[in-house]
């Protein structure tokens, strides 16, 4: 198979905020069919799963068998794939999307690189939405040949693997992916020009920090493990993270105290303490969701773009949350303690 060296088609694009305005108009009506905490309260309170189905069905989503994981999985990646394909038609600029693709294109290099060593088909693993297709992702690795991929992806795919054959450790291997999909992320975000994105990556990047610093703590790991986790780019430099691990997290919570963090970082020095981390996890969530809260308000722009793309993928974790529980048999209290702000 032959492949077109990767070339970005947005290097000489200008996009002004009025460019936005059919797409905006576009995701205010698309804003009108998602989940409220109304509509997840039908789905928690349902007395039968059918009941619970049919408020999804109700919304757009494809229907499935609660009795077969497999299934919701299909569902809910269609709706995400679909609205990847439908946005991306109409966006003036892609970059916007390939911010939700990049993750893909990571886990997808995470899970090639793992099958490698253990000798063992990826395909059950692979994820088909990032920004290159898994076979062009797969095909660079056997050849060796990056020029296909994105620069950032293209160098980190030969850090990964340098890092799982020198050391035999997939761990190793994935938080340095984790680190440069954050530095792939925020350059792109920083490349569109636009402060709300550039913004969106930096909270995502302090909340990742705060969860490496709190799990490190209650492991009882040293900031030497914590420094190799850290990635750069957000409000919370990295180094005054490690001062405060190497201070058995005293000030944890005054560190994040000007951030959208600030509730996440106090429950965060609650679970160090031994406290429970689903609250704390939780809390990061909202935290991201908060800052994404302000788009609603936004006539038209990138902004209600970056919000709804985020927007539909924490519906759908929430999705994942009352399914999954209810096939538990979880208290519905529990399950609703667990759900993330919603964004309408």
């Amino acid at each position: 198979m032959t492949y077109q060296s990767y070339q970005s088609p947005y290097d000489e694009v200008e996009i002004k905020d009025t460019d936005y305005l059919v797409i905006s108009a576009r995701i205010k009506a698309m804003e009108t069919r998602m989940l409220t905490r109304d509509k997840l309260e039908q789905m928690l309170e349902a007395k039968e799963d059918e009941d619970a189905l049919k408020v999804l069905t109700e919304a757009g989503y494809p229907p499935f068998s609660m009795d077969h994981p497999e299934e919701m999985d299909a569902a809910l990646g269609s709706v995400r794939e679909e609205l990847f394909n439908d946005l991306g038609d109409s966006a003036p600029d892609g970059r916007y999307l390939d911010i939700f693709k990049t993750k893909y294109d990571y886990h997808n290099l995470k899970a090639l690189l793992k099958a490698n060593v253990v000798r063992t088909s990826p395909d059950s693993m692979l994820i088909e939405m990032g920004r290159v297709s898994t076979q062009v992702l797969k095909e660079a690795l056997d050849t060796g040949d990056m020029s296909f991929l994105p620069s950032m992806l293209a160098e980190a795919a030969v850090q990964g693997k340098d890092v799982l054959d020198t050391t035999g450790d997939p761990q190793l291997s994935d938080v340095l992916l984790d680190k440069l999909m954050f530095r792939d992320q925020l350059a792109t975000a920083k490349a569109t020009g636009s402060d709300f994105l550039t913004g969106y990556v930096r909270i995502m990047i302090d909340a990742a920090n705060l969860r490496a610093s709190v799990r490190t703590l209650r492991m009882s790991k040293n900031a030497e493990f914590l420094e190799g986790v850290l990635a750069e780019g957000g409000e919370v430099a990295p180094e005054n993270l490690l001062a405060v691990v190497r201070g058995s997290g005293a000030g944890l919570a005054e560190l994040f105290a000007p951030t959208l963090l600030a509730k996440a970082a106090e429950a965060g020095q609650t679970a160090v303490a031994g406290g429970a981390l689903t609250d704390f996890e939780k809390l990061c969530d909202d935290a991201v969701c908060e800052y994404l809260a302000d788009a609603l308000y936004v006539a038209f722009g990138e902004a209600p773009l970056v919000g709804y793309l985020a927007a539909v993928e924490t519906e759908i974790t929430n999705i994942r949350i009352i399914l999954m529980g209810r096939n538990a048999k979880i208290d519905p209290d529990t399950i609703r303690s667990r759900l993330r702000a919603t964004y309408v």
